[in-house]
């Protein structure tokens, strides 16, 4: 019996020094008994409600940072979803405790302690994750240097500028700030600077890589008051071969069909009409497309845009070209027919015997040739001679005029008459691909250089 009785002595002796943590209350309001013997020195008459050094001037807070992920960069909501481990580091007095060593306690601790109030101000959504528990690091030192960690999943704002799309380049940030401390009360640092950023390096994303990066200190002035912030600027470089295969050369293809036309016989209607509508409706396509991932604004005119434009006008002219040539084409043969009508009446008014087309220089006179015709009998009389004269020659100089008019319309028409229809397209062979490639030269310098 009485080693029974020394037994349940050494069991409750143990458990009352040695800090039992299966507490019957929620763990926000244990109480200094349940807490391990250097964990219930230190919070004996702590107050985590004030913060360090409350009469000593301001608390610096360094912090760095680990990018674990940055899982989706949306050009239409004009954000980026990051996966980041934030870490702060602060000096608590009152966490002093004598030794070299450093105490980590449970996260759900954190209710008993200061923290700062840190928080990202382009954050639209965020959270903590917590499988299979809260992810947070407390770890106390022996000086009274807390280090607080956390695992936060945040959708942050980037500005971007996409006029150079599918070519261009975005600096994006992250910022932290103190929501209700002001510079006179928490001060913020990068704990080594630019080495302060761990994770940008190494990280791999499908359609940027990482270019460059660097931290900045800065002030975050409100109505309320200056408060700290610190940010962390990040530049996205674009990988354009994915544009490359998937719009750029689909629309080169489209735009080197269109020319097949130009060696199809004018004569053949269907198969050019064919394949003038068809790579048309293909480009439209092809547009809508290269629209769909990207914000319907019409402040951003971007560089993909342009080049679809530019095949698209190319295209649509090769269709034109094609409109022109069998007008000219049609207009010719009706010429040509015209002309065969002419000279078939000719020849038939020639099988007559008569030529129509005489006439005298004296009024009311005509004169057939031919087998039946005569010499005329008569001559007129002086007078009439001269007067008939003096008429034509009024006549003539009032014509000049109308005569000169009619030559230069004559001559303005001839121009827009083609003799052979059939060189458009041999000149057309020559025309567009020089063109094209003249644009894309022009193209490629101005976005990829300038």
């Amino acid at each position: 019996m009485a080693v029974l009785l020394n037994e349940l002595f050494f069991i409750c002796l143990t458990i009352t020094q040695g800090g039992c943590m299966f507490p019957n209350n929620h763990w926000g309001e244990w109480n200094d008994s349940q807490l391990q013997p250097t964990i219930q020195r230190l919070m004996k008459g702590y107050n985590r409600y004030l913060r360090p050094s409350f009469n000593e001037g301001p608390v610096e807070i360094g912090m760095s940072l680990d990018i674990a992920s940055i899982d989706a960069i949306s050009e239409i909501n004009m954000d980026y979803t990051a996966t980041i481990f934030l870490r702060q580091r602060w000096r608590d007095s009152r966490l002093v405790f004598p030794g070299n060593e450093s105490v980590s306690v449970d996260g759900r601790l954190v209710s008993l302690l200061w923290i700062p109030d840190t928080f990202i101000p382009d954050s639209k959504r965020s959270f903590l994750h917590d499988v299979t528990v809260e992810n947070r690091l407390i770890r106390i030192f022996s000086n009274g240097t807390v280090l607080y960690a956390l695992r936060i999943t945040a959708t942050i704002a980037c500005n971007m500028d996409l006029t150079k799309y599918p070519m261009d380049k975005q600096v994006c940030t992250l910022q932290l700030e103190s929501w209700g401390y002001n510079i006179q009360d928490v001060v913020f640092y990068w704990t080594r600077g630019n080495d302060s950023v761990k994770g940008l390096d190494t990280l791999r994303l499908a359609q940027y890589s990482v270019e460059s990066y660097y931290t900045s200190v800065s002030e975050a002035v409100y109505e309320t008051g200056h408060y700290p912030k610190l940010v962390l600027h990040f530049s996205l470089r674009r990988n354009v071969l994915f544009f490359i295969l998937e719009t750029y050369v689909p629309s080169i293809l489209l735009v080197v069909l269109s020319w097949v036309s130009f060696w199809i016989s004018q004569s053949s209607v269907p198969a050019r009409t064919c394949i003038g509508v068809t790579t048309v409706l293909t480009m439209t396509t092809l547009m809508m497309g290269a629209r769909t991932s990207l914000p319907n604004a019409n402040c951003f005119i971007k560089a993909i845009d342009v080049y679809l434009g530019i095949c698209f006008t190319f295209i649509f002219g090769a269709l034109l070209e094609y409109a022109c040539a069998h007008f000219y084409t049609m207009q010719l043969q009706t010429i040509e027919d015209l002309r065969r009508e002419l000279l078939r009446e000719f020849a038939e008014s020639n099988g007559n015997g008569l030529v129509p087309v005489v006439s005298s220089n004296q009024p009311n006179q005509s004169v057939e040739v031919g087998s039946t015709a005569e010499e005329p009998t008569e001559e007129p009389v002086d007078s009439d001679i001269r007067n008939h004269a003096a008429s034509t020659e009024k006549v003539r100089s009032q014509g000049c005029g109308l005569s000169s008019v009619k030559d230069a319309s004559r001559r303005a028409a001839a121009v827009f008459i083609v003799k052979n229809p059939h060189n458009i397209d041999r000149h057309a062979r020559t025309v567009f691909p020089t063109a094209f490639l003249f644009v894309n030269i022009l193209y490629w310098l101005y976005y990829l250089f300038l």
